[in-house]
């Protein structure tokens, strides 16, 4: 905080000076754009701000750097003075949304937006671009288009990471290979999309901002009042139904006194606050949300653990001593309520080893009442102490507690892997009708206290009945897990929660991330699972296991190379772009348990035109992701209808 104080005697005595200067970004967008500003509406504590609020307002400032970028050609700021212009004007606008006056001090440096000769390859202008870069590289083809389609996003990005990786051979220092990722951010945002840097595609694409819903048009303002004159209408007749039904309940609530139960039912004792109440159709206990505030202390930042799928999750301790996980739900999907519901009938009735189990649930409004009506959302786990396995792989250092927290050994990648496959096969076979996760990764797989796996978040599970399609038009996941299928056309099956475990497994074996750009070794290597295969079929093996793993494999019983090596292949063979060619995960279970062979690697798909026919290099990266001369969606098509009738 004492920073926080020197920061503001320099700004007001630099006051008159930034006066003078004028901002040139017109930063109005900060107010219409629909950004999820959840994560800073808490105030700035004494050890700062989250990281993830200063990369949502550094996201949000990059947008206007765009509009910078297309209007004067710079790819910054053209000095200081500038630059605290700009970031004041940038606050004005997040003070209006009764955010913190000190977001902008916390997180940025007016100096960090300044241009310079130094920050990457010398580029400073549009000019200096076109200089060294060119004008009609992958990035001008493949970002112009709107970037809210899932398969047009992937192909921009992928894009943008092989022109990052020329900026930084041209500069020469892979200390700037940050800087150049923005350079690329802003070019594709600001120069190359044609929807400009404000659209919705391009803000959650490039930019990765959280959006919370589509912005409004500016030229629609008929359309509003048609809207008002008829939410105005839906209003009053929502008046009369709320007075009817405040009446209905009273007259219930009444019932129930003559009848001497609590309001709840004859589950709910009011005299025994702390007395289990079970949630109607299903096995899950019903909270209040006073107990939730007190075994959170509030929901404390104290008590805040991290971000899960839909919400925060806070650790709690119950009023008997239990150490659970509270979820809230501030992320609402397009279903709502329903949705919920949903999360909750499914994960209640789930009973395995390797899953997360639910202990309950709470649906508060605010008027007090705790029932189906309920605007807050609750749903209540068992603590994992352990943590989730993305910190295990990615952030190898300290933990929650504060002690060194070693890498993980090959007995425990092992007993992992087989832990989710275990998990995963309940979900499909264990089960009827079988439930699909849709979102299996790294940060879904959370460890106990015994560092056994257990599989979590279904917040996007679905539940496949027997007759049905298996499309859906609501793809929902995480980008590098999802299935080529899944993402391109909605495909949902058992196979595609299998290509998100192998992208999982390979994770797990390599010890990289499934879309890393400091493990791009070419243009070539976007993903994973392209640079896990390529390396196989060269039958180099042994430079795709984490090298945590090499070097403890010094004792050939701890690190058998020969089994570490077969389920790196299942890995592979999981997370093939072709359905057919993947296995189930009963079979892939069996084959990491050795109970059946691992079939030789096939090939992947190559499309006809790839430069890989030219110049003679037998593997190819996926065509979900490359920057294709024919369309990989027809060519995805047609692979799988020859899968099928072969």
């Amino acid at each position: 905080m004492k920073y926080l104080g020197l920061a503001a005697l320099i700004l007001a005595s630099l006051s008159g000076f930034c006066l003078a200067s004028k901002c040139p970004i017109d930063v109005s967008y900060v107010e219409t754009l629909p950004w999820n500003s959840s994560q800073c509406h808490a105030q700035v504590s004494e050890n700062g701000l989250g990281s993830h609020c200063c990369q949502t307002l550094l996201s949000l400032f990059g947008i206007g750097l765009a509009k910078n970028l297309k209007n004067t050609h710079l790819f910054g700021l053209r000095d200081l003075p500038t630059s605290m212009a700009c970031i004041s004007d940038f606050q004005s606008k997040l003070n209006a949304m009764s955010l913190s006056p000190n977001l902008t001090s916390e997180c940025f440096t007016p100096s960090q937006f300044v241009i310079a000769p130094n920050v990457c390859a010398g580029i400073e202008s549009l000019q200096d671009w076109d200089d060294k870069i060119g004008t009609n590289t992958s990035l001008d083809q493949n970002c112009q288009p709107d970037l809210s389609d899932l398969t047009a996003c992937d192909t921009c990005y992928t894009a943008g990471t092989r022109v990052q990786s020329k900026l930084i051979s041209i500069d020469g220092n892979t200390s700037h290979s940050l800087e150049c990722f923005y350079f690329t951010i802003l070019y594709a945002g600001g120069i190359v999309n044609k929807f400009g840097p404000e659209s919705v595609g391009t803000s959650s694409c490039i930019f990765q901002l959280s959006l919370n819903s589509a912005p409004v048009s500016k030229n629609n303002s008929h359309a509003q009042l048609h809207f008002g004159l008829a939410g105005s209408a839906v209003a009053v007749f929502l008046i009369i139904c709320s007075v009817a039904l405040a009446f209905w309940y009273y007259r219930k609530q009444q019932q129930q006194k003559s009848k001497g139960s609590g309001p709840g039912g004859p589950d709910f004792d009011a005299e025994q606050g702390s007395r289990p109440r079970m949630r109607p159709n299903t096995g899950a206990i019903w909270f209040t949300i006073e107990e939730l505030e007190k075994a959170t202390n509030y929901f404390s930042q104290k008590n805040f653990i991290g971000r899960g799928g839909f919400g925060v999750v806070y650790k709690g301790t119950l009023q008997d001593g239990t150490t659970v996980a509270v979820k809230k739900i501030t992320e609402p999907t397009i279903e709502g309520d329903s949705d919920f519901r949903n999360e909750v009938e499914i994960i209640s009735n789930l009973r395995h080893r390797n899953l997360v189990p639910l202990r309950g649930c709470c649906m508060h409004d605010e008027g007090g009442h705790d029932d189906d009506g309920g605007s807050e959302r609750f749903l209540v786990y068992e603590y994992m102490p352990n943590g989730n396995l993305d910190d295990h792989l990615f952030y190898a250092s300290v933990n929650r507690s504060g002690a060194i927290r070693k890498p993980l050994t090959w007995p425990q990648r092992k007993s992992i892997i087989l832990d989710v496959a275990k998990g995963l096969a309940y979900l499909h076979y264990g089960i009827k009708p079988p439930i699909y996760h849709r979102d299996v990764k790294a940060t879904n797989i959370l460890l106990d206290a015994d560092m056994r796996a257990r599989v979590a978040d279904f917040g996007l599970a679905k539940e496949i009945k027997e007759g049905n399609s298996h499309l859906t038009t609501r793809v929902a996941g995480t980008h590098g897990y999802l299935a080529p299928e899944y993402a391109l056309y909605g495909q949902l099956t058992d196979k595609s929660d299998v290509y998100s475990f192998g992208v999982v497994v390979l994770e797990i074996m390599c010890g990289r991330r499934a879309l890393d750009l400091s493990a791009l070794g070419s243009s070539n290597t976007v993903l994973i699972t392209d640079w896990a295969w390529s390396l196989v079929k060269e039958g180099k093996a042994e430079e795709v296991f984490d090298a945590f793993l090499l070097k403890e494999g010094d004792n050939m019983e701890l690190n058998p190379k020969g089994i570490m090596e077969r389920f790196v292949r299942v890995g592979i063979l999981c997370a093939h772009v072709m359905v057919a060619l993947r296995p189930t995960i009963s079979d892939a279970l069996k084959m990491l348990e050795g109970d059946i062979e691992v079939p030789p690697i096939p090939d992947r798909p190559m499309p006809l035109g790839h430069p890989s026919f030219r110049d003679g290099n037998p593997f190819s990266i996926s065509p979900v992701l490359s920057g294709l001369q024919l369309n990989s969606i027809e060519m995805l098509r047609a692979h799988w209808a020859n899968s099928i009738r072969d």
